[in-house]
């Protein structure tokens, strides 16, 4: 016997055991945890849930309870009068009618607690939550995996919590049971001699005392089922390096696809530059293959702006509209080009461009005093700051 149960034992894969998502050690993004939170992947702990419920449904009845079983036994009272004279056949409305009327009133207040009770305890551990992603049909569901189900449930932390949790809840439920019958033992053992509804009183008065006593255990008890339920939600949402990594490009942009937004992005600002032109400071020229039209404005920019570029065709018409919003064009071939290459259109220029444009715009404003937004001096403290930092 001992050789068999060997034999068995050897052909047990020790990858059951093994973590169930080897691989995964980054902490789940915030955009997995809101993906399963939409699909009702949550950690929560059904244990609480039904503790909550069982609690206070059970201290429910123990208030109601003279109400409760003054309306059964008035029930039973009606139903033992009209035995002998209603007929099943033509009076089967009538004994429906009282039936649910009875049944209505004695179920009503408990299946409200006992809705409101499961409601509050989902609310508590995971918030507002509607979604019925869990209760959509899933045919893949259909084809059992039995080697999933036992690394899940038998070969795992998990399963062998929960077993652990079980022979608890097994063991605090019967020595609760037996503190109650031990206390009630002398009472118990004279009942058969007592009336009915004392007996019943008893009876009923000690399985209520044991519900809830059972409840408030369990209650007490899923505080850490709920933190081990935390703990392995956490672990099934990790994720792995090439996750992480495909999580990102797909958050943040694929590399082609933002390189056609910025292609996008180009054309609007193109088919703005008859509005951006006429606004600029001034225009820098190639002077006939680049042009590039700079706006500085203290209160919206940090720093003087391309608000239009473009090469031959696009440059003449950057120069036609600046002649005729009597916009400054000055020359100056290495910038103009620079500007073209390295500065996209709504970017601010780089600082290494500082000293050439303050000299650009120097030239313009002692032109044009009424158009300088950047006075000299603060054009000079920004190219020395430029260099000082180069």
């Amino acid at each position: 016997m001992g050789g068999d149960a060997r034999r068995v034992l050897a052909h047990v894969h020790l990858q059951w055991f093994a973590a169930e998502d080897e691989g995964r050690t980054e902490e789940p993004s915030e955009y997995k945890l809101r993906k399963a939170r939409e699909e009702g992947r949550v950690a929560k702990s059904p244990d609480l849930v039904s503790a909550i419920g069982l609690l206070l449904t059970s201290v429910t009845f123990a208030i109601i309870a003279p109400w409760w079983f003054g309306n059964l036994r008035d029930m039973l009272a009606w139903f033992l009068s009209v035995s002998t004279e209603l007929d099943p056949v033509t009076d089967s409305g009538l004994m429906a009618s009282a039936f649910f009327g009875y049944f209505i009133k004695l179920s009503l207040p408990l299946g409200i607690v006992g809705v409101a009770a499961a409601i509050f305890g989902n609310v508590l551990q995971i918030g507002l939550l509607f979604t019925v992603k869990p209760i959509t049909p899933d045919f893949k569901r259909i084809v059992p995996r039995f080697g999933q189900f036992l690394q899940k449930t038998v070969f795992s932390i998990e399963g062998l919590f929960n077993l652990a949790k079980s022979i608890v809840k097994i063991a605090i439920i019967g020595g609760i049971a037996w503190t109650i019958v031990q206390a009630e033992m002398d009472r118990l053992l004279v009942l058969f001699a007592q009336p009915f509804w004392i007996s019943l009183k008893l009876v009923g008065g000690m399985a209520l005392k044991l519900v809830i006593a059972t409840a408030v255990a369990l209650l007490a008890f899923s505080v850490p089922d709920f933190l081990f339920q935390r703990r392995q939600f956490t672990e099934q949402m990790k994720m792995s390096l090439q996750e992480v990594k495909e999580e990102r490009k797909m958050y943040e942009g694929d590399p082609t696809i933002k390189g056609r937004l910025r292609e996008r992005m180009r054309e609007l600002l193109t088919k703005n530059m008859a509005a951006n032109v006429p606004k600029a400071d001034v225009v820098v020229t190639n002077p006939t293959h680049y042009a590039v039209a700079l706006e500085w404005n203290r209160e919206t920019m940090v720093a003087p702006t391309v608000t239009a570029k473009g090469a031959d065709e696009v440059a003449l018409r950057i120069r036609k509209l600046a002649s005729d919003n009597d916009v400054p064009i000055v020359e100056n071939r290495p910038l103009a080009r620079a500007l073209y290459a390295d500065v996209e259109i709504g970017q601010v220029i780089p600082d290494k461009y500082y000293q050439a444009i303050a000299t650009v715009l120097s030239h313009v404003y002692a032109m044009r005093p009424e158009k300088a937004r950047w006075t000299e001096a603060e054009a000079e403290a920004a190219a020395a700051g430029a260099e000082g930092s180069a």
